[in-house]
């Protein structure tokens, strides 16, 4: 028998030693808690009554903020199935712009109410197939229900946007400034060109000091004012209809000698080396005046020999322009950006009606209005701290792309959890007519969806229980535009009080909750190699809360100290 392979199962070794793999059903209980722990982190910024986050990073940087998709891109979520959510956050805020926190709190809720299931032994491909089929029938619920403005009159259409950008502002810092910041986003968002509507040619610059009032909307491009040299004084700030050269050559002496090396033998040859580079200087400088260019902004310095040549000829130069400043202006005035000064044509050149320098706050500025090529403008923001300025801006581009949205879709239907129940209402019916263990999936779907005017209560101080049952009631009477009323705290018609949202916010969040919730429910197992491990005694440097120990206990590898700590969101560091 000799040479014989021993019988039995030997042992296959695949893994790395040291390598963490977690399976089965106290798997997904673990991904499960970590998302409800990320939902639980921002679950109080939703709804008019909404609170600020304060996230102090690595480097001292503190950020006030109620926006979802900024907190959890702040709070660098580690866990791998809480990243789900940060990434629908994100897809959120990229494809809408508003709605972030709702589409996270939906998603969480789903996988709670999908939890007593997991633990009574149904299979999480059950789930999944009866949460796809309520997804489904909710975003046709939606489109049926959703209002259509028409834009014949442009009056009632741009009341409509208003609307809309004014509810994107409700739960944000600047909700008292309502009606001067929509009007803001309205103008912005109406002077782009209506067919592609690119919110990248809406700059937004901050300048801190002044009232948020104080704020202005600039019909054009501006920029602050760049680094300038001896002879910027004599130069002309204002110009009508200037032809416009922008350029990336750097306008100075000393960049004729970088890296050259010239071996010479007399005095002479030497005079004749610097000769040619005032004359190779100033045949760049002949060339850009010969264009009939009033005004030159290049992305390189423009140093002081140069800025003195212009002011003598009546030419307005900046130099060290930023690259985003300088793509905006040519896409407004036209021309395109020369990287030499030899060939200049007419057509390398742009145009504005206007150009000025201008005094705004404590900074001086330079204004592109009244642009030929492109239509574009620049919101310049003012207020009293940095931090505050931050958040007014990300406001602004919430609103924005709402408004971008309702131009676009012009389908809208009423917020304030309004548009929620009446889905709820409509999934539990159509749930009683299903046979088998689907019925109650979509009732649990239908359960879920109630998170969002729950959650508003909460926030405002408001009876959830009371406030949910009235609204439960008027939406089997048929008012389906019922919704948490959080200023009279009670209930109200949301759609007569102009409570609006594009209805394309409420379908991208539910299909991405559903897709989120069903991603998670889909996974059973976790394979950490040993190098991405993290340690739980460096993570939590405080007193965990017996949350946070069970769930280190059951080996899960958890990350997000700011959400289970009393300290939480002053140390981002974890």
């Amino acid at each position: 028998m000799a040479g014989r392979m021993p019988m039995g199962n030997p042992q296959v070794i695949v893994l790395r030693e040291g390598t963490d793999t977690s399976q089965g059903t106290p798997q997904l209980l673990s991904n499960i808690a970590a998302c409800l722990a990320i939902a639980g982190t921002i679950s109080t910024t939703l709804g008019p009554r909404g609170m600020d986050k304060l996230i102090v990073a690595n480097n001292g940087v503190a950020t006030i903020s109620n926006d979802g998709a900024t907190i959890l891109k702040l709070l660098e979520v580690v866990h791998p199935a809480a990243k789900t959510l940060v990434d629908i956050a994100r897809a959120q805020d990229a494809e809408v712009g508003d709605g972030t926190t709702s589409v996270v709190l939906l998603a969480a809720e789903l996988m709670r109410e999908s939890k007593a299931f997991i633990e009574d032994g149904v299979s999480p491909h059950l789930i999944i197939k009866g949460y796809r089929k309520a997804a489904q029938l909710a975003v046709a619920r939606v489109k049926e229900i959703a209002v259509t403005v028409e834009r014949t009159n442009e009056a009632d259409f741009r009341s409509l946007l208003l609307k809309c950008a004014s509810t994107a502002m409700s739960s944000k810092l600047i909700h008292s400034q309502k009606p001067f910041f929509g009007t803001m986003v309205v103008d912005a968002v109406l002077t782009l060109d209506q067919t592609d509507l690119d919110e990248s040619l809406i700059g937004i610059k901050k300048i801190p000091g002044g009232g948020m009032e104080d704020s202005l909307l600039v019909q054009g491009v501006a920029f602050k004012k760049t680094f300038s040299y001896a002879g910027f004084e004599q130069q002309p700030k204002s110009f009508k209809d200037p032809k416009i050269c922008c350029l990336n050559v750097e306008l100075e002496l000393k960049a004729e000698r970088d890296n050259a090396e010239v071996r010479i033998e007399q005095v002479s040859e030497y005079q004749a080396i610097v000769d040619a580079e005032w004359s190779i200087i100033y045949s760049k400088l002949e060339a850009i005046a010969a264009t009939g260019a009033k005004v030159v902004l290049s992305r390189l310095p423009i140093g002081d020999l140069a800025t003195q040549y212009f002011a003598d000829r009546d030419i307005f130069c900046a130099g060290r322009v930023a690259v985003d400043d300088l793509k905006r202006v040519v896409q407004a005035v036209g021309g395109a950006i020369q990287s030499t000064c030899s060939d200049i044509r007419e057509e390398h050149l742009g145009r504005c009606e206007r150009f000025e320098e201008k005094q705004i706050g404590g900074e001086r500025f330079n204004l592109f209005e009244g642009c030929t090529k492109a239509k574009t403008c620049t919101l310049l923001l003012r207020g009293g701290a940095e931090q505050f300025i931050s958040e007014v801006e990300r406001s602004l581009h919430d609103a924005i792309m709402i408004v971008k949205r309702a131009i676009k879709n012009n389908h809208v239907v009423a917020g304030g959890g309004a548009t929620e129940m009446e889905i709820s209402k409509y999934l539990r019916d159509t749930s009683r007519t299903i046979e088998g263990k689907q019925q109650l999936i979509i009732s649990a779907f239908a359960k879920a969806l109630e998170v969002i005017p729950r959650q508003i209560c909460d926030n405002a101080g408001i009876d959830a229980t009371d406030v949910l049952n009235k609204l439960r009631m008027l939406h089997a009477r048929g008012e389906r535009w019922a919704g948490v009323d959080v200023e009279n705290d009670g209930v109200a018609d949301n759609m007569e009080k102009f409570v609006w949202e594009p209805a394309l916010v409420k379908i991208n969040a539910l299909e991405g909750a559903a897709e989120a919730a069903c991603v998670v429910l889909s996974v059973d197992e976790t394979v950490t190699n040993p190098s991405s491990q993290v340690s739980f005694s460096s993570c939590f440097s405080f007193p965990l809360p017996p949350f946070a120990v069970a769930l280190a206990v059951s080996n899960f590898p958890l990350a997000l100290a700011p959400s289970l700590a009393p300290c939480s969101l002053l140390d981002a560091r974890c």
